[in-house]
């Protein structure tokens, strides 16, 4: 099998944007050409890769086989940039958006490193809700922005066209229950707890959970209080007001007196996403860096961990 590594970059935009007009327009040609190279790459490997749906494209499996080769690609080039880049300066600011528990957890402890790594590099972290976030990355006010997503429901959103995502991390979404509230931990029923659920802010990823479990259980998933933090969702839990569905990042460092915090099969993941605009700017070096150590920095997080 003879394969155009080229053509793998047309297929992670195709899988990227959701559609081939919207891959089209990020890659800056026509939606034909894209066609022709998905194709082509299909020539070559001898499978289907793309299922073309009123609602956009989705990869088979060995679209998403052929995409992950591809994004192994990507890594070792931004590994070959990086390496440029020791002999080159990084210079400028890289304004980044994000949601507390990856600033807290992933980007605040590394500031100091990267500040001596790249002395001419300054970072700028905003921290905010989904919608605000996307806002000011609209608005050109940031470079880019961390966004959470539930894994389940993250292909069927698609981006707007010229917007790129790169995916930083997936981790268990987690059962947070009042200490000695359950019986038993193995075999939970999540539609026959003994307390209620916690509502969550609206533009969190968790109202995706909630919303498969009302599908999964026939039910709806009736809801009390509303937190937008994972430490106030840690309180009300402990005080026996209700359940809560939580992801681990948020449980890093974080004292959980008063909780079990439990892994249930069919919470699914949350993953977390790097979005920002096409990176073909000729300014893009620093936006690079930028995007290169968060990547780094969220390999390192062990997902298995609470505490």
């Amino acid at each position: 099998m003879s394969i155009d590594p080229r053509r793998l970059n047309v297929l992670l935009a195709v899988a990227r944007a959701g559609g081939v007009l919207a891959a089209a327009d990020e890659l800056g040609v026509t939606a034909s050409a894209v066609s022709q190279q998905l194709n082509k790459l299909e020539d070559e490997t001898g499978h289907a890769l793309v299922v073309r749906t009123p609602k956009g494209s989705l990869l088979t499996p060995a679209g998403l086989a052929m995409a992950e080769a591809g994004e192994e690609i990507e890594r070792a080039l931004s590994v070959a940039l990086a390496r440029m880049e020791s002999g080159a300066q990084v210079e400028g600011v890289v304004r980044i958006g994000g949601f507390t528990s990856f600033v807290r957890t992933v980007v605040i402890p590394r500031l100091p490193g990267w500040r001596k790594q790249y002395p001419q590099l300054r970072i700028h972290v905003v921290e905010d809700d989904f919608p605000v976030l996307m806002r000011l990355l609209r608005q050109r006010q940031l470079d880019a922005v961390v966004v959470e997503l539930d894994s389940t429901t993250a292909e069927q959103r698609a981006l707007a066209p010229g917007l790129i995502e790169e995916p930083l991390l997936d981790e268990p979404w987690k059962l947070v229950v009042p200490s000695g509230a359950l019986l038993s931990t193995e075999n939970i029923d999540l539609g026959r707890l003994p307390l209620p659920w916690l509502g969550v802010e609206p533009s969190a990823a968790n109202v995706a959970v909630l919303g498969r479990l009302s599908r999964s259980t026939g039910s709806q998933v009736e809801t009390v209080h509303q937190y937008a933090d994972t430490l106030t969702a840690l309180a009300l839990v402990a005080a026996g007001e209700g359940v809560a569905i939580v992801p681990t990042l948020a449980l890093a460092g974080v004292v959980q007196d008063g909780v079990e915090v439990l892994d249930v099969p069919g919470l699914g993941t949350r993953r977390i996403v790097l979005r920002r605009y096409d990176r073909r700017r000729p300014t893009s070096l620093p936006v690079d860096t930028v995007a290169r150590l968060l990547r780094e920095s969220a390999a390192t997080f062990d997902t298995r961990s609470t505490h």
